[in-house]
């Protein structure tokens, strides 16, 4: 496991809050706008996408609806850490409008992203955000990468057919819930909250995700939908969720031995891409590009997130941790990320790099 400082640390995160300590409230009207242009690009393309009779437009309108989708999914990060009062009914349009149409409603994250932050919990075989990918190997990286143009298949599986086998069958409603009603990249993770799925929230985003993909299925059957809008839908869901895979392998260092870290060691084994970059704002969207900054101040609103990554980079000395976790480009961090594989296979066992 990295080496954990812990009087730098605790340092380092009482500065981070006394610093950005007034950027903690989150702005509704931000949320609201956000999420409403977001979701005008992201349906807009979908449908010149699927109907257009030219190539160009249809391919530019094609990458501006994964961007747009993504961007759109990516909300659902946002959500586990918005308190309802704070954006009143924001996740209920957010789940009407982008979670239960694309299959990825909330309830795939509610309880389950807090447990990647614990500090009893992040890097350890219970959290569900984590795999030491840094112990992998370079090939293992881009399997884990690939996998995910997977995601469209198994979430019709799981709410157009497991969900209503499972509302009649308790041994599968047990299993739905506890190995396929969350947003995990640890294969042995399982929810152990049942009684949220008997919770109306959960079920009204569930039931709503099965009656859609029947209906859209039932279309499709029928002729109504033609094959290439499911095709196109496919493909950009299918996208955007490889995007995000290649975000996430890019956004810790992936080097816990599974032993237990603090707040600030979180912070140490993330990275932040700041600018002058500009396409994290397309690959790290709502403010996923800090994401060290986030494991440090996991408040912080995702629209407040570049002006504390100012007002830190300017008032912490360049000896701080801070700067350390700053990455130029994605590019740069998954090459980091499989040279650090590299080495972890290659070194004789109890002597690899980072243990």
């Amino acid at each position: 496991m990295n080496a954990e400082h812990p009087d730098s640390d605790v340092r380092l995160a009482r500065q981070a809050y006394d610093l950005t300590a007034d950027l903690m409230t989150p702005q509704p009207r931000i949320y609201w706008t956000d999420l409403a242009v977001t979701t005008l690009l992201a349906y807009g393309g979908l449908y010149l996408a699927m109907t257009s009779g030219s190539a160009a437009v249809t391919w530019s309108a094609a990458v501006v609806a994964v961007f747009a989708v993504y961007r759109g999914l990516s909300f659902i990060h946002e959500l586990t850490h918005l308190r309802s009062h704070e954006a009143p009914g924001f996740k209920i349009a957010w789940n009407a409008l982008i979670g239960v149409p694309f299959l990825a409603p909330s309830l795939l994250y509610d309880g389950v992203h807090s447990l990647h932050h614990a500090k009893d919990r992040y890097g350890t075989a219970r959290d569900p955000e984590y795999l030491a990918l840094a112990r992998s190997t370079p090939w293992g990286i881009a399997g884990f990468v690939a996998v995910a143009a997977l995601a469209p298949l198994g979430q019709v599986l799981r709410f157009g057919i497991m969900t209503p086998v499972s509302l009649l069958v308790p041994a599968v409603r047990r299993m739905a819930v506890a190995r396929a009603s969350a947003m995990t990249i640890n294969p042995g993770f399982q929810r152990q909250d049942h009684e949220m799925a008997a919770r109306p929230a959960w079920l009204a985003q569930e039931i709503g995700c099965w009656l859609w993909s029947w209906t859209v299925a039932g279309l499709a059957i029928a002729g109504v939908i033609p094959v290439r809008a499911v095709v196109v839908g496919v493909a950009v869901s299918a996208a955007a969720t490889v995007i995000n895979q290649l975000r996430t392998a890019g956004a810790h260092a992936w080097e816990n031995d599974g032993g237990k870290m603090s707040f600030p060691g979180q912070f140490r084994d993330s990275v932040n891409v700041p600018p002058p970059a500009l396409l994290p704002a397309l690959w790290a969207p709502v403010g996923l590009r800090y994401h060290a900054l986030h494991h440090l101040l996991p408040r912080l609103p995702y629209h407040n997130l570049a002006k504390a990554h100012r007002r830190l980079a300017a008032a912490l000395p360049a000896t701080s941790a801070y700067h350390a976790v700053n990455q130029p480009n994605l590019r740069t961090a998954l090459a980091g990320l499989a040279a650090k594989a590299r080495a972890n296979r290659a070194a004789p066992q109890g002597r690899r790099p980072g243990v």
